[in-house]
C-alpha cells in the first residue's frame, strides 16, 4: 500500500515526517479498497465508538491522506489517528449530499473530535407532536428521536412562544397532554374560549378537521404563508358558497392573520437586513464564540457558545463545522451572514444554505464600513464572553465555595468535592458513580464508575455502603488525597449508609446528602436540614454535581445492561463461550454490530465454525 506504514506499534518521527500505525488488517484493506468517490468517512475507536465524521469530494484521496507520511502534523489528528481502529464510508453521488449527510450525522452522533457546538442553555425549538393522533404544539429545548416535527430555533425565545399564542389562538391545536379517545363528556374551557378544537368529546371535532388544522400549522412554521393563505382562502369560500358564515369567518380572520404575517416577513427580507452575524475569541485551547442576529436591521438576539480542551484551531474548518452545526438543527435561516474569517468550503455552504431555507443565502468576510464594524462589535463581546466564563466565572465559584463552607460549616473552603450516586432497575446491575468538582468546575479526568459486587437486591443503601467503602479504603493506601466534602445523591438514609462506610474506615470527611424532590440538605452530625433559596448560587452548585452524578450513574448503567443483554442472547448460540462472547463484543462493540456483520467479518475474529454458528444463531 503505497504510502503507508503498517502494523508499526506507536506513532513515530522520523526527519520531521510522521509515520502513522495501522495496526488493524481489516483497516488496511478497507483503507486500500476506497472509492475515489464523493462521500462521508466515519472513524471508529476499538470499542465501535465513532470518534470523528468528515466528507470529501474523493473519499479514497482524503482518507488516504490522514494516513499518508509527509502530511503536516497536527495535535488533534495525532490523536485521533492513534484511537482509529475502523474506518466506514457512504458513497454519494455528490459534495454537496456529502455535505449535507455530514451534517446529520454529526448533529446525531455528537463524534469526539468533530466540533461539537454546546452551550450552557440550548436552542429554544416549537415541537409538533405528529407522532400523536391529535397533534399539540409546544416549546422544548431538545430534539428528541420520536417522529415529531422541530421548528427553529427562536432568537429571541420570545419569538417562540409569540408563535405558540398564535397558533393556540388561530388554529386552535389542544395544549393538554389527556389520552384523548372521544371519551369526555365535555371540554375544558380551552374550547369554549375557542382555544382549542375539542377533539376529546365526540361529535365537536372530526379527524379530518383536526388534521386539516395540523396540516395548515405545519405550513406557518415552514414559514409557507403564501401556500397557506391560498389554502384558508379556498376553504373560506367554500364555506360561504355552503352558507356555513361562522366557518367561512373564522376561516377569513385566520386568513387575515397570515396574509399580516406574509406582508411583515416580506418587509424584513426587502431589507437586506436579515443577518446573522459571528465572531469569536480565542486563547490557547479555549474559544468563546458570539452569535447576533439582526431581523429588520434592530438586534434580536444573541448566542454564545464556548469550547474547552481544543488540540489545535483551524479558523476555516472551524467556522465551517460550527455553522454547519447551528443551520443544521434550525429552520430560520439569514439570508446573509457575516463571518470574521473565510471559511472551508463555502460555496458548498451557501448551497447547502439555500436549498434548507429556499431563497438565496450568501456568506461574507466584511473588509471595511459597517458591516466589518457588526464583525468586530460581536468578536469583542465574544472576548466579553470568555473573560465571564473562564476568567470571571472562575473567581465567582471560588467566592460559591466560600458560601458553601459557610453554609454547611466547614472546616475550610471545599477545595475538591466527590459525589456519588446509585442506578439500578429492580436490584439488576447496580452501579455506582463518582463525579469531581475542582474549585467549582467539573472533572471529568477523576471520574469513576462501580460495579456494585455485595447486593443482589435494590438497596441503595447497601450499594452506598460498599462503594464509598471501597472508595476511600483504596485512598487510605495510595497517594492521593481525600476530598474536602462528600456528597451523596439522595435523603436521610443514603447519607447515614455513607457515613457508617467513613466510621468503619475512621475517618471524619465532611458528608452531605441532598433529597431531590424538597432539594433539602442533609449534614452528617446535624439534626435539623439546611433549607437554601431557590435561586442560592450554593444550591445551585450542589445540585450541578449531583445531577452530573445521577447522569453519569445513568449511562454507566445503560451500558452495562446493554452488554448485558447481548451476552445473553449470544448465550443461545451454540459454540459461542465465555471467551468468544467477551472477544465478539470488544471488537464490535454493540449487538447490532454483530448482527450486521458479514460471516466474513465474524470469521475474522472467532474463526469461520464460530462465525457460521454466529450468523445462524442470531439469524
Amino acid at each position: 500500500m503505497s504510502g503507508f506504514t503498517v502494523a508499526m506499534t506507536s506513532v513515530k518521527r522520523q526527519d520531521k515526517f510522521l509515520i502513522i500505525k495501522v495496526v488493524n488488517p481489516d483497516l488496511q484493506i478497507k483503507l486500500q479498497n476506497l472509492p475515489a468517490k464523493p462521500g462521508v468517512y466515519l472513524f471508529r475507536n476499538l470499542e465501535g465508538k465513532i470518534i470523528y465524521i468528515g466528507k470529501a469530494k474523493n473519499l479514497q484521496h482524503r482518507v488516504h491522506s490522514y494516513f499518508r507520511q509527509g502530511r503536516v502534523p497536527d495535535p488533534k489528528t495525532e490523536a485521533m489517528i492513534q484511537e482509529i481502529d475502523d474506518v466506514e464510508f457512504l458513497v454519494t453521488d455528490s459534495e454537496l449530499e456529502a455535505f449535507m449527510l455530514e451534517s446529520n450525522l454529526v448533529k446525531d452522533n455528537g463524534p469526539k473530535y468533530n466540533v461539537r457546538l454546546k452551550d450552557d442553555k440550548r436552542f429554544l425549538m416549537i415541537k409538533l407532536t405528529v407522532n400523536e393522533a391529535y397533534p399539540r404544539v409546544m416549546l422544548t429545548r431538545r430534539v428528541a428521536n420520536d417522529s415529531a416535527l422541530y421548528f427553529g430555533p427562536y432568537l429571541p425565545a420570545s419569538l417562540a412562544r409569540n408563535t405558540i399564542k398564535l397558533i393556540n389562538r388561530s388554529f386552535q391545536l389542544r395544549t393538554c397532554d389527556i389520552e384523548i379517545d372521544g371519551k369526555r363528556d365535555r371540554p375544558c374551557l380551552e374550547y369554549h374560549i375557542k382555544r382549542c378544537l375539542g377533539p376529546c368529546v365526540t361529535g365537536l371535532c372530526v379527524p379530518g378537521q383536526y388534521r386539516s388544522a395540523v396540516n395548515d400549522v405545519v405550513l406557518l412554521l415552514q414559514g409557507k404563508n403564501e401556500q397557506l393563505a391560498a389554502k384558508l382562502e379556498q376553504k373560506m369560500m367554500a364555506a360561504a358558497e355552503e352558507a356555513r358564515f361562522e366557518a367561512a369567518a373564522f376561516y377569513r380572520d385566520r386568513l387575515n392573520i397570515i396574509r399580516d404575517l406574509a406582508r411583515s416577513q416580506r418587509m424584513i427580507n426587502n431589507r437586506l437586513d436579515n443577518v446573522d452575524v459571528f465572531g469569536y475569541h480565542r486563547e490557547g485551547s479555549r474559544l468563546a464564540l458570539q452569535l447576533f442576529t439582526m431581523r429588520e436591521g434592530k438586534l434580536l438576539g444573541k448566542k454564545e457558545f464556548f469550547w474547552e480542551g481544543l488540540l489545535s484551531f483551524e479558523p476555516a474548518q472551524f467556522l465551517r463545522e460550527a455553522t454547519q452545526q447551528f443551520y443544521i438543527v434550525g429552520t430560520f435561516i439569514p439570508t446573509t451572514i457575516y463571518v470574521p474569517e473565510e471559511i472551508e468550503d463555502q460555496e458548498l455552504m451557501e448551497t447547502w444554505l439555500s436549498e434548507r431555507s429556499g431563497q438565496r443565502v450568501h456568506i461574507y468576510v466584511p473588509r471595511r464600513g459597517k458591516k466589518r464594524q457588526l464583525v468586530e462589535f460581536a468578536t469583542r463581546n465574544a472576548k466579553i464572553a470568555f473573560d465571564a466564563r473562564f476568567r470571571i466565572s472562575r473567581s465567582t465559584k471560588i467566592q460559591v465555595l466560600h458560601q458553601l463552607e459557610e453554609a454547611l460549616d466547614l472546616p475550610h473552603p471545599p477545595s475538591r468535592i466527590e459525589a456519588f450516586d446509585i442506578s439500578n432497575i429492580q436490584g439488576s446491575e447496580t452501579v455506582a458513580s463518582m463525579v469531581v468538582c475542582v474549585d467549582g468546575v467539573m472533572n471529568k479526568g477523576q471520574y469513576r464508575k462501580f460495579k456494585v459486587r455485595s447486593v443482589s437486591s435494590p438497596d441503595d443503601f447497601a450499594s452506598l455502603r460498599e462503594v464509598v467503602y471501597r472508595r476511600y479504603r483504596k485512598l487510605l493506601t495510595g497517594e492521593h488525597s481525600l476530598p474536602d466534602l462528600i456528597l451523596i445523591d439522595g435523603g436521610k438514609g443514603q447519607l447515614h449508609a455513607a457515613a457508617e462506610a467513613l466510621d468503619k474506615l475512621n475517618l471524619d470527611i465532611p458528608l452531605a446528602s441532598i433529597a431531590k424532590r424538597e432539594e433539602t440538605i442533609f449534614v452528617r452530625g446535624w439534626d435539623d436540614p439546611v433549607e437554601l433559596e431557590k435561586t442560592s448560587p450554593v444550591l445551585h452548585l450542589i445540585q450541578e454535581i449531583r445531577d452530573e452524578a445521577h447522569r453519569f450513574a445513568v449511562t454507566y448503567h445503560r451500558k452495562r445492561r446493554s452488554i448485558r443483554d447481548a451476552q445473553s442472547e449470544l448465550d443461545s448460540v451454540i459454540g459461542i463461550g465465555e471467551v468468544r462472547k467477551k472477544t465478539l463484543l470488544r471488537y464490535f462493540g454493540s449487538l447490532k454490530r454483530i448482527r450486521d456483520a458479514s460471516e466474513t467479518e465474524l470469521a475474522k475474529v472467532v474463526g469461520p465454525k464460530a462465525a457460521r454458528a454466529v450468523k445462524e444463531g442470531l439469524g
